[in-house]
């Protein structure tokens, strides 16, 4: 008969993982230290632009984008995506990002979430809010470029404050300020149904919300 100091042992003692299992496993904790380290340089390179410069890990606005961020700027608004490609060679030619032989929509995908972001915060601002999107590669491997995408700028994520800071000082700090309280209020990226509140937060009336018409990359 079993006796409790039988049945505390058996509940103590978890089932040994299979070999698939700990090999997913393993696989999913590399994949995830190896997000963060790419996280963590996107991060660093735009904290170099200055505090005049807001960037916000889209993750924290309940957006579904990984390594991704919208960064509010004497330049603008971008929409900065970070792809990781290690040490392989990366070919782009326009719309198309190859790598390993796979053709990848990082294109089509960051002008679809700066599109988005762009039409949320102009419906809060009250005026239209352009945001840039930006494609950052993340990693050791060539970068071969066959011709520049039109409405999105890809970039070594090394380049990325050097990219960013190069379009100067469109817009005046107070506007940074405002246009960063918009992007930080739940309403702007409220569902259709909680859209109607949006009239209650407007900054912006009758005229655009940049100050400066910048040339386009």
């Amino acid at each position: 008969m079993p006796t409790d100091r039988n049945n505390q042992n058996s509940l103590l003692q978890a089932p040994r993982p299979t070999p698939l299992e700990w090999a997913r496993r393993r696989r999913n904790e590399r994949d995830a230290r190896r997000a963060e380290a790419v996280r963590e340089r996107a991060v660093t390179r735009m904290s170099r632009l200055g505090v005049q410069w807001k960037v916000i890990d889209i993750a924290e606005l309940g957006l579904p984008a990984k390594n991704t961020f919208l960064t509010i700027g004497p330049g603008g608004v971008f929409l900065v995506t970070v792809k990781e490609h290690g040490r392989t060679r990366v070919r782009l030619a326009g719309d198309v990002v190859q790598i390993d032989g796979r053709r990848l929509t990082y294109i089509p995908e960051a002008r679809k979430l700066a599109d988005q972001a762009g039409k949320a915060m102009s419906r809060t601002a009250g005026s239209m809010v352009p945001v840039t999107p930006v494609v950052a590669l993340s990693g050791t491997g060539v970068i071969d470029v066959h011709g520049l995408p039109k409405g999105c700028v890809v970039t070594s994520y090394r380049e990325l404050d050097y990219l960013l800071g190069a379009y100067g000082e469109r817009i005046a700090p107070s506007t940074v300020s405002k246009l960063y309280s918009i992007a930080r209020h739940p309403v702007t990226w409220a569902t259709p149904e909680q859209r109607a509140q949006v009239e209650s937060y407007k900054w912006y009336a009758g005229s655009t919300a940049t100050d400066k018409t910048g040339s386009g990359r």
